[in-house]
């Protein structure tokens, strides 16, 4: 299978506002261990978050074929300027490709260079730590930019609460649940039926009325998460 190779040196200067994977990569950090949740499926789901990102930028479209296989296309040029896009879409607009072949392909290298501009942003940063007393180790913790903590309040709002979502929170909060992470952050976002119940509706495209002129980009996004959840073998709780 073909992969690619996406430019780290995007985070040298962080461009512009952070893209939808960097806010999903920085919401799955965990800072009480330092850990990243579901790192087993961490590239299927960051690479749904840069197509995601295109779709809410208008830069790729979906076609369903007869047999159900979901195709993505970019839309000619709708290319976005932030370098760290550029690969990603390269590798999608050298043809029409189905989302299955798309997420292994730009995921695998997507992690590291999105954790660069999270560091550069200050939103994590790294920290040396003596193990046993003889190794040094390099740890994340929180940067304590509180971003991260205005992206989960974010998240709550919309699967909590009855706050209308923007595409993009409606998408993070999709993106979140296809991760198959979303239990690991309770109690803060309460794992119980309501939540579960409104999490499905955004996997399934309905963001509610503030949204109802985002058709397209609802549905582009919709078939993404479940392709993550498909690809990634993420079981869909009850």
């Amino acid at each position: 299978m073909k992969s690619i190779t996406t430019d780290t040196s995007a985070a040298a200067g962080v461009p512009g506002a952070p893209t939808l994977a960097e806010d999903l990569l920085l919401l799955l950090f965990q800072p009480d261990s330092g850990m990243i949740a579901g790192e087993n499926t961490l590239f299927y789901v960051l690479g749904a978050a840069m197509l995601a990102d295109l779709a809410l930028r208008g830069s790729v479209v979906t076609t369903t074929t007869r047999g159900g296989s979901v195709i993505v296309e970019a839309v000619e040029g709708r290319e976005p300027p932030d370098e760290i896009f550029h690969s990603t879409w390269d590798y999608v607009s050298d043809r029409r490709r189905g989302v299955q072949t798309i997420l292994p392909a730009i995921g695998p290298n997507l992690r590291q260079p999105l954790l660069s501009r999270l560091i550069t942003r200050g939103d994590v940063r790294k920290e040396k730590r003596k193990a046993l007393g003889l190794f040094t180790t390099t740890a994340l913790v929180d940067g304590g930019s509180g971003r991260r903590s205005g992206l989960l309040e974010n998240v709550r709002n919309v699967l909590v609460g009855d706050t209308e979502p923007t595409p993009r929170a409606a998408a993070l909060a999709a993106l979140v649940w296809g991760s198959g992470t979303l239990p690991q952050f309770d109690p803060v976002i309460p794992w119980n039926s309501s939540v579960i119940a409104r999490a499905k509706e955004f996997e399934r495209g309905n963001w509610g009325a503030a949204a109802a002129g985002e058709a397209v980009t609802r549905t582009m996004t919709a078939i993404i998460v479940n392709s993550v959840i498909v690809a990634a073998a993420v079981p869909s709780p009850q």
